[in-house]
């Protein structure tokens, strides 16, 4: 089986502009996508929100909105970006996803809906409290969340985010996000996500290619319903 390998970090606004490009590829029979979470913002790396910070975050978050067609909200616009007690920490939301697929197999929901909780609702997700009410709006046990939490935080996220890493340097990824593709011969190919932002259609077509026949692939593009949140069937 192919797979379509997505390296990524939950506080990167480009990563939220291409969550509809992951969502349309989850739906392709036959191409198995695997996450690796980098850790851009941990350790040293964490950033308190300046207003230095804050400009550089708007005018990037500018141009996702117009490639991508993400809604950035307004309490995370005018509430989490102008908080100067917000620091930004990639390793509380990652640990989450790693817990969610853990015990559910749904780290990419988890990353979703961080995603939604950041970039929309202003929400600080690095917080453990706020991480809880998310897995509890997911279905997920908040027991068993926390419990798998606990036993991710720390040392094993930091392995998950070294592994991440060297899979970013084999791919020739220059940063957040990269995808790739992994062949059966074990041939990784990366892939220019650019050109594909805002055409999540064109998006499912190539991936198509990789995992189904012609055939199958054009009727999964004629079936398909996409829009900014990404695609159903």
């Amino acid at each position: 089986m192919t797979q379509l390998h997505y390296i990524f970090d939950p506080v990167c606004g480009w990563c939220y502009g291409a969550a509809p490009l992951i969502s349309a590829a989850r739906t392709i029979p036959g191409l198995k996508l695997v996450f690796h979470a980098g850790g851009m913002m941990t350790g040293m790396n964490r950033r308190p929100v300046t207003t230095q910070l804050r400009n550089y975050i708007v005018a990037s978050d500018e141009r996702i909105a117009q490639l991508t067609g993400q809604v950035f909200g307004k309490d995370y616009l005018d509430g989490l970006l102008r908080d100067s007690s917000v620091v930004l920490n990639s390793a509380p939301p990652s640990t989450a996803i790693l817990a969610a697929e853990q015990l559910a197999g749904r780290g990419l929901d988890m990353l979703k809906q961080l995603q939604i909780a950041h970039y929309v609702h202003g929400l600080r997700i690095a917080e453990i409290e706020v991480l809880q009410n998310i897995a509890k709006e997911m279905g997920l046990d908040v027991t068993e969340f926390t419990a798998a939490y606990v036993r991710l935080d720390g040392v094993e996220t930091q392995k998950h985010f070294t592994k991440s890493r060297e899979l970013l340097a084999r791919v020739g990824g220059q940063g957040f996000p990269t995808l790739a593709l992994e062949h059966a011969d074990g041939i990784f190919e990366r892939i220019d996500l650019g050109k594909w932002l805002g055409h999540t259609t064109e998006w499912i077509a190539y991936l198509s290619n990789f995992a189904v026949s012609n055939n199958d692939a054009e009727s999964l593009v004629n079936g398909l319903a996409c829009n900014i949140d990404g695609c159903s069937i």
